[in-house]
Formats: C-alpha cells, structure tokens, sequence
C-alpha cells in the first residue's frame, strides 16, 4: 500500500471422504467447532479455524444503476480437525438465499461482529476435501475504519472496486479473511454491456448474452484474501508482454483517460517497473502482471496482487507510487506477514524499492532519502511506536513504512551491498508464496551476514525511540 499511509458458479466437485453425522461426533466429544478466530492480536475477529481454503469461485453480478451485488461463492476446503461446524467471515447487509456443504443443505447463523456460522449436516473428519456454497444478494457497504481507512467494495461513478485490506474482502464474498490461508481465485463477473470486469491474474473469456457480458478472470498463485480485487466500470484497456515475457495488462478509467498515449505509456512504465525490480529481487513471482487506474475515493493505491490499483482523479503516472506497488509483489503478496504486526516486511521493503528507485531515476541517492526521513527531531511522536509491532491502529504509519525502509539502509551499511542484496533474492526465493515473520528475517539476515545483528534490529524494529547511528 502507497499513499494509504496514515501519518499524513458451477461448484468445484471434491471427494469429500467418510462422514459422520454431526448429532454423534457431538454426542463422542469427537468433533468439535473450528474456532471463530486466526489468533490474530490486532484482529481477533478475522479468520477462522478448522479447515484451510484451496480455491474461490466467485460468480459476481453488478448493477451500478441500483448497486446491487449478487453472487454465488463455491469455497474448496480441507478440514484441518474434525469439525461439527465452522465460521466464515461474511459481513451484512448481504443476504444469504442458499447455502450447502458437500451439495446438501446446512444450516448457518449470522453473529458477531462478521461470523458466518455454518453446521453442515455431517461432521467434516479431519483431512477431508468439502465444498461449500453461498449464494447471496444485497448493496455491499464498505468499511471505514476511524485509524485503517477505507476498504472493501467501493462503489465508483460508473462501477464499483473492491479493495480489501485488511479487513473488507467480507463486504462481498465469504471468505476465511486471514493472510494465514492463501488460496487460488477464480472470477465470473457480469456486468451491463458496455462495462468492462478485471480481477487478479489472467483472464479466462468473455462472454455475451442479454445486454450483460461476464469476464473470466482466474489467479493460480495463492492469494491472501486482503490481496485479491474486483474492478468494475468503464475502462481503456491495453495488453502487451514485458521483456521477460510476463502478459502485462493495464486498464485506464475512460473518464480519467483524457491524455493521448496514457495507457501505452502506463502499460510501459508498468512493465519496465516489473523487469527493472525482477533484476534486485530475483524471478518475478506472478503469471502476469499490471495496473488499474480509477478513481475510487478512498485515498490510497493498493498492492492487490499481480494487478495493483491506483487512485487517482487522473491518468497521471507517479513513478514513485508504482515502483512501490510493484516492488510488494514481491514482499507483501508472494511473502505475505503472518501477523500484521509485522507488516514492515511490506511496507519498509515497499518504500525502498522507491528510495532505488529514485537513485536510479533521479539520482537521489539512498542515503539522502535515509537521510531526509532520519532528520526528524528525537521528541517527533512517530518515533515512539515500535517498528515490528506498532499496534493494531498504527499498521500504515510513517514508522511502519519510513522507519521500516531506514532500517534495510542501516543493515545494508552494516553487512554491505554484496550481502544485503544476496540476503533480500533469498528472502524473496526462500519464502516464495508464503507467510514470513520478522523472526525469520533476522535469522535469514544473520546467515547471509555471519555477523550478530540482534543489537542493531532491537535498536531500529523494537525500540520506541529514536535510534542513534
């Protein structure tokens, strides 16, 4: 995430294996409720236990003119204990018409502050494949957060996107809302003709039928539900190859696409981006790659995954904000943060990417960047949050990213450009479409070096102050 920052269906067919009805796996103590939470300390609402999601497909219907969303999730799953019953993360005012687990109808309740509980007819044995279903309707409501912003659907002046961290996937589909289980996304959006659908990953078809028209769209890397995105509306799309051969699509909101050559241009600062950060941080991890530009209202551009959005009034292009986009396919989507108190390993990877950036492109070298954002004075607030955990209502602060981004300098000064460099492609090979920890970044970083480095991350990721150089 960019400017986000805060200081300023058909259903999928899967054996299920054997059964045993829910009533005598309660009666034995045998089976029991996945949890309604993913342990997570700054959300503890978000996610859920019990199982770990494979695939989403979702069947999405919009109209603008009354903004009603209709849709049909089929979730592919595999129990992870045996289970009487489960929860998803599906938020109101949605409604749900049907649902089924394995093809059979189940119950379900909605409670809390977003738990979809759901008792299948059967006890779900640990290690079985289930699907379930969920066909709902309603006028999505986005969420607005007093300290996060805005996520979640957004209605635009012709369509409609869904942004999603970290918390707003709920506001349109059931989802296990948790970075902690990433899955594959596959998409069946119908809109008005005349609109256009995009969505993560590759495109699958287009097809035609009574005035609407649905765009496919699937991604086959696994996905944090915070990462995945729908864009509806209308839109100038331009498709090409980079130079490494990644399928580069770009879209442009017609009504911000008032200057001649802006998408070709957007489409080859896309790719030249993507080719230029494939050279630091090794093989780029995705099967396409790209950008959306539109006007969404909510103040910020998000890394969703192969395809980051942009808002914007205009098609104007911020090099700055799309080096940075681009760099967290890399360090936010392929290695996702298992909790979100460490999101640095987002956002200080993100924001040197555009410290590089700018010494390749502007020759303002690293170290000044480093050396602008160390200038602020010791008593600055900003300096008293802990970097590797700033607190639930802190996640997109200035310390998270520009004290995140200082302490790479400070450890690429202290182990040198050979080590440094070699350390972030391993990072990112290592741990490729994974979740990562602080923890573990250190010990990567202690490896590479063969130096000690525990004073100077205790110092930079966990000290509220300001450290001294």
């Amino acid at each position: 995430m960019s400017s986000r920052l805060l200081s300023t269906a058909t259903a999928i067919t899967v054996a299920a294996g054997l059964l045993v009805p829910a009533a005598t796996a309660n009666a034995t103590g045998t089976f029991t409720p996945g949890a309604s939470g993913a342990g997570e300390p700054y959300f503890p609402d978000m996610g859920n236990g019990g199982y770990d999601v494979g695939h989403y497909d979702l069947g999405l219907a919009y109209d603008p003119a009354t903004k009603v969303l209709r849709g049909k999730a089929v979730i592919s799953a595999k129990a992870t204990q045996n289970l009487s019953r489960f929860d998803l993360d599906f938020l109101g005012p949605l409604k749900i018409s049907k649902l089924t687990v394995n093809g059979k109808k189940a119950a379900f309740k909605r409670t809390g502050a977003q738990e979809l509980v759901i008792t299948p007819k059967r006890g779900l044995p640990r290690g079985s494949h289930f699907t379930v279903s969920v066909t709902y309707s309603g006028i999505p409501k986005k969420i607005n957060d007093p300290a996060l912003g805005i996520s979640g659907w957004a209605a635009t002046a012709d369509g409609a996107v869904g942004l999603n961290q970290p918390f707003g996937a709920a506001t349109y589909y059931p989802v296990n809302d948790t970075p902690l289980d990433k899955a594959t996304y596959s998409y069946r959006i119908t809109v008005p003709k005349g609109l256009t659908a995009l969505a993560n990953g590759e495109p699958t078809g287009t097809w035609s039928k009574g005035g609407k028209t649905t765009f496919g769209w699937e991604i086959r890397k696994p996905t944090a539900s915070e990462l995945s995105m729908v864009a509806i509306g209308k839109f100038d799309v331009t498709k090409s190859t980079t130079i490494g051969g990644i399928p580069n699509i770009t879209a442009i909101q017609t009504a911000l696409d008032t200057k001649p050559g802006q998408g070709t241009a957007f489409n080859k600062l896309t790719g030249d981006v993507v080719t230029w950060e494939s050279g630091i941080y090794g093989r780029y991890p995705f099967d396409s790659t790209g950008g959306i530009i539109v006007k969404a209202n909510v103040g910020y551009a998000l890394e969703t995954q192969s395809r980051p959005v942009y808002d914007q009034n205009s098609s104007a292009l911020d090099e700055s904000t799309i080096a940075h986009e681009i760099g967290h396919q890399w360090f936010g989507d392929s290695l996702t943060p298992a909790r979100w108190a460490d999101i640095w390993l987002n956002e200080g990877f993100a924001t040197y990417t555009e410290w590089l950036y700018a010494e390749k492109t502007r020759g303002v070298t690293v170290q000044k960047s480093f050396d602008q954002v160390y200038a602020a004075d010791a008593a600055d607030a900003r300096w008293k949050l802990k970097t590797a955990d700033p607190g639930r209502d802190h996640i997109f602060d200035w310390t998270v990213y520009s004290r995140g981004a200082m302490t790479l300098q400070v450890l690429r000064k202290k182990i040198g450009d050979k080590a440094f460099f070699a350390l972030i492609k391993r990072w990112a090979d290592q741990n490729r479409y994974g979740n990562v920890t602080t923890a573990a970044f250190i010990k990567t970083a202690e490896q590479v070096s063969h130096q000690n480095l525990g004073p100077l991350f205790k110092a930079w990721l966990y000290t509220g102050s300001k450290p001294t150089l």
